[in-house]
């Protein structure tokens, strides 16, 4: 493959994004600010010199390298690495990684219908509404948002919605795991319920990865800032107001989708320096939300998986030890003591499978 690559245009009716991906492909696709996309088979040493950054910022998104969930501001680009979402953004386009992966599919889709819907309010189209769906703004709010938000909404949306699919899976499969394992303890049971707290165990790191790197976000403003990139080219060419940001956020579907219109209208307020994070701090506080929810959900499954499998446990030692074939003394004429044993054996189980929920949910280690 050459050194500057080559470009071919995306067909949406010849079905180019469902091709079949190739072993080492560096396919790309290219959408910009209109909503107009098209497929790169392009080399690193290409893109690097496109969105002007580095190696090492690159190397962050290459799927054969396990790095962990990350979302960096560049001087010209943002850098997102979301689980199968890999996409560096820059002020007026996105490229985002093997598009023809079935999981990047929707987010292309949902990015592209979301720039047209843009496009077609700002040139009159009288189609925007249709395109919007269900906006609760507006057509005519459409306009102001930086793309870079936009696209960055997008790819914390899908990211979101696609971990809580996943959880909401893993959550249907366990909790009938775990009530077959009550009603009948078998290595089959057993097996099946271990299987789902390993699944569950690696979910949980996904998840705190993403939820990290957005708290890791919020806690740092400069960090914020640094997503800025209209901004930083708008100062770049000319000064501007600490309160200039705020015009645009009355407008912003991105933080309109997420926040009422009254709390926009109140931070639209605020003037200074620190208005200049605020409108970004709002839609990443939306998505923490939504993400640290789903971590909760993931530990208080994981809780009662694990409360569940060692009073098991206890259980299935008790009557360990009094099925084994030794000739006690006490096993010869006590034959009622069985039902005893194993009402007694199964009701102090019982109760400490709720001491250790209650304790739990009193000390805010779970969701309520």
């Amino acid at each position: 493959m050459g050194r500057d690559g080559y470009i071919v245009p995306a067909d949406p009716q010849a079905g180019g994004l469902k091709k079949p991906k190739v072993a080492g492909s560096r396919s790309w696709i290219l959408m910009d600010s209109t909503g107009n996309d098209t497929v790169l088979d392009i080399d690193k040493y290409a893109i690097m010199h496109r969105v002007q950054i580095h190696a090492r910022d690159l190397r962050i998104l290459d799927p054969l390298l396990s790095y962990p969930s990350a979302i960096l501001g560049r001087e010209k680009a943002i850098v997102l690495n979301l689980e199968h979402i890999k996409a560096i953004i820059t002020a007026d386009e996105v490229l985002l990684r093997d598009p023809s992966d079935e999981n990047v599919i929707p987010v292309v889709e949902e990015l592209r219908r979301r720039l047209l819907l843009v496009n077609a309010s700002r040139n009159g189209h009288g189609d925007a509404r249709e395109l919007g769906g269900h906006h609760d703004v507006d057509t005519g709010e459409e306009d102001e948002s930086p793309f870079e938000f936009r696209a960055l909404e997008v790819a914390l949306e899908a990211i979101c919605s696609f971990l809580a699919a996943r959880t909401t899976e893993l959550e249907t499969a366990a909790y009938p795991a775990l009530d077959e394992l009550t009603t009948k303890i078998s290595s089959r049971n057993l097996d099946r319920v271990r299987k789902l707290k390993s699944g569950m165990t690696r979910l949980t790191a996904r998840v705190q990865k993403v939820r990290d790197e957005l708290e890791q976000l919020l806690d740092d403003d400069d960090d914020m800032a640094d997503l800025y990139l209209s901004r930083k080219l708008a100062g770049a060419s000319s000064p501007v107001s600490g309160s200039g940001a705020a015009s645009w956020l009355l407008a912003s579907p991105t933080i309109g989708s997420k926040i009422s219109r009254a709390s926009r209208a109140s931070v639209a307020t605020v003037h200074g320096d620190e208005n200049d994070v605020e409108e970004l701090e709002m839609l990443l506080e939306a998505y923490f939300m939504q993400i640290d929810g789903t971590f909760n959900k993931l530990t208080t499954l994981e809780l009662f998986l694990s409360s569940g499998t060692v009073c098991l446990a206890i259980y299935s030692l008790v009557a360990g030890i009094f099925g084994m074939n030794i000739p006690y003394t006490w096993n010869t004429g006590y034959g009622y003591m069985f039902k005893w044993v194993v009402l007694l054996s199964g009701l102090f189980c019982c109760i400490i499978f709720v001491l250790i929920v209650t304790y739990a949910r009193l000390k805010g280690l779970v969701g309520s």
